[in-house]
């Protein structure tokens, strides 16, 4: 299975990077491909390194402007002309998703894909991966808008909110040829 991670670039601490590591090292001990925005640094290095040690192949999107920060030796580096072709083509090369901690980048690839879901323009499953309670306001948010009717459809179609990584792998291993 092709799993694009939404996350961020920034250089985090333990406890965002531990999971991130932990994630990474399931991803590709089970033989899938992580479909990443292709940078070297940071949470996406730390990612993209577990996998690649753990048998996982690589599939990266970066952008023109970033190109100088893409990873040397992934399996395959694709270079987006802009940030909206990128976006396009991490969700084009995906059978899944999942967010991971991030900044407003992280974010915008977020709301892009729930909003494909919320329309019925994919039905890819997508896992936010709420990493030592990260996106608990978030979460709130969500479920506000899904209460006060501004979801046409049930938050539950739209994303699973999974506070560890096995259980947001497995939720993805779950699904993975119902779509």
């Amino acid at each position: 299975m092709n799993i694009c991670v939404f996350l961020s670039a920034a250089d985090l601490d333990e406890r965002y990077t531990r999971p991130a590591r932990e994630f990474a090292k399931l991803l590709g001990e089970a033989g899938h491909t992580l479909v990443w925005g292709g940078s070297d640094a940071g949470l996406m290095k730390v990612v993209a390194d577990g996998v690649h040690e753990a048998g996982g192949r690589l599939l990266g999107v970066s952008v023109e402007f970033l190109a100088n920060k893409a990873r040397p030796g992934a399996d395959e580096m694709i270079i987006a002309a802009d940030l909206a072709e990128r976006k396009r083509l991490l969700l084009e090369k995906a059978d899944a998703v999942v967010i991971m901690v991030g900044g407003t980048g992280t974010l915008d690839e977020a709301t892009e894909i729930l909003e494909l879901k919320k329309h019925g323009r994919t039905a890819k499953p997508v896992v936010l991966l709420n990493t030592a309670g990260f996106y608990d306001g978030l979460e709130e948010q969500f479920r506000r808008m899904e209460a006060e009717g501004f979801l046409p459809r049930p938050l539950s179609e739209l994303v699973f909110f999974a506070a560890e990584p096995a259980r947001a792998l497995a939720h993805l291993e779950e699904r993975a040829g119902l779509y």
